[in-house]
Formats: C-alpha cells, structure tokens, sequence
C-alpha cells in the first residue's frame, strides 16, 4: 500500500500557535489520538485565520470549508505535551488552497506531525462555491497559484 508524503515550502509558514495536549486527547494506546489530533488542527486552523482577521465569514454570506484533510504521523504525543503547530498556506487557485501544518513538540524538537487541510470559499446563503476573495489572497504574497 502507497504511503503519503506530506512536503511543504519552509518560506510558507505565517503563523505559529502552540496547543497542549490534554489527558482526554490520549487514546487506548496511550498517545495522542487521531480524532483529537484533528480537532487540534482545526483550532490551529481557527486561530490562524482569527489572527489574519479571517475568522467565521469574510462578509455576511462567505466563508471557508473544509474540502480535505490529509495526516501523516512522525512521533507519538503524550499527555501534557506542548505541540507547536506551524500554519501556511499553498497551491491557491481560483476557489480556494491548502492551508498546511507542522506539528512539533518544542521540548526536543522532535516532528509529531504533518497535514494539510483543502479548503474552498463558500456562499452560505445561495449555498454555493465561490471566488476566493482579494482580502484573503492579498493577506499571503509568496504563496502559489495552481491552475
């Protein structure tokens, strides 16, 4: 079976937030677990569009969804851990992107995790997909646009 590779652009990164892992996160085998490691994700994710003054919706009708999710585990993660979560962004295109993490735990640098979240812009009241707005795309210069 084909492994997944998860490589991103170093000059990608914008934001940083550190999480921590709580008891409830640890699983059966007594490490972090997948469906908490996503929800750390998706509040790594809402902060760093919060900070880049993205959050909810961009107007009264448009915001973002979550197309895709893509996890590849490194090292196991432990109760109480501090985990840095690196956050960028990558492959724009006309709709929307990928918004990409580094997991790492600071204490010994070692690598938890990389994954990568789809996402498109999406009009909630005609419930369709839209352009991805000049306010988001202006907020990210270096990023790249795939057709």
């Amino acid at each position: 079976m084909a492994r997944l590779t998860l490589d991103f652009p170093e000059d990608q990164y914008y934001y940083a937030t550190q999480l921590t892992v709580r008891v409830t996160d640890i699983n059966g085998a007594n490490h972090l677990g997948n469906d908490s490691m996503i929800s750390m994700i998706s509040e790594a994710r809402a902060r760093f569009l919060f900070d880049f003054g993205l959050e909810g919706t961009l107007d009264q009708d448009v915001g973002t969804i979550v197309t895709d999710l893509a996890t590849t585990y490194r090292n196991e993660a432990h109760a109480r851990d501090q985990l840095l979560f690196e956050v960028g962004v990558m492959d724009f295109n006309t709709y929307g992107g990928d918004i990409t993490f580094r997991i790492t735990r600071p204490r010994d640098q070692a690598l938890v995790a990389m994954a990568k979240s789809g996402f498109v812009f999406f009009n909630y009241k005609t419930r369709k997909v839209v352009p991805m707005p000049d306010a988001f795309s202006g907020k990210f210069q270096r990023v790249n646009w795939v057709s």
